[in-house]
C-alpha cells in the first residue's frame, strides 16, 4: 500500500518505515507516551500529530516505538494500521480498560488474554464468532525460531 503523504510519511502518525523496529507498546492518552519512554534506552520523540504521539528508544538492544492511539477502536485501528506499514509487527496493549469481574478494582494490574468484542470496530476486521485472543503462541514460537 502506498504512503498517503506526499513527503512519504504515514498520514496520520506522521511517520515512515525504517523510522521504528518490530515492537510498539500503545497506550492510549498520548500524555502517557513520555513516561514509559523514560524506561527505554535512549529515548526521544520522533512524531507528533493529532492524538498521536510516538517516542523511540531501545529496550534490550531492540528498537522499541511507544505510539498513543487515542480513545477506542478505530483511532487504535489507524495507529496500528500505519505502524504495520511502518514495519511493527507486534504490540502491546497498555492502559486502562473497561472489566466485567466484581473482584477486579481500579489500580490493579490486569493481563488480559481474550477481550470481548463488543466495540464495532474489529467486525471490519472478522466475523463476530472470531475470538478476541492474544497470539502468545506464536510470539513464543517465532522467538524460538529465530534463536
Amino acid at each position: 500500500m502506498s504512503l498517503i503523504y506526499s513527503h512519504g510519511k504515514e498520514f496520520h502518525i506522521d511517520l515512515a518505515k525504517g523510522e521504528m523496529g518490530r515492537y510498539a507498546i500503545l497506550p492510549g492518552d498520548p500524555g502517557r507516551c513520555e513516561k514509559i519512554a523514560r524506561y527505554l534506552e535512549n529515548p526521544r520523540k520522533i512524531a507528533q500529530n493529532r492524538e498521536y504521539v510516538t517516542y523511540v528508544g531501545e529496550l534490550m538492544g531492540e528498537m522499541v516505538a511507544v505510539t498513543s492511539t487515542g480513545i477506542g477502536g478505530p483511532s487504535a485501528s489507524i495507529a496500528m494500521e500505519e505502524l504495520i506499514h511502518c514495519g511493527v509487527d507486534t504490540f502491546i496493549r497498555v492502559g486502562t480498560s473497561g472489566g466485567m469481574q466484581p473482584e477486579v478494582c481500579g489500580g490493579d494490574l490486569v493481563i488480559a488474554t481474550g477481550a470481548v468484542r463488543a466495540e464495532g470496530t474489529t467486525r471490519e476486521y472478522a466475523p463476530i464468532e472470531y475470538p478476541a485472543v492474544a497470539g502468545v503462541g506464536e510470539l513464543i514460537k517465532a522467538d524460538k525460531e529465530k534463536n
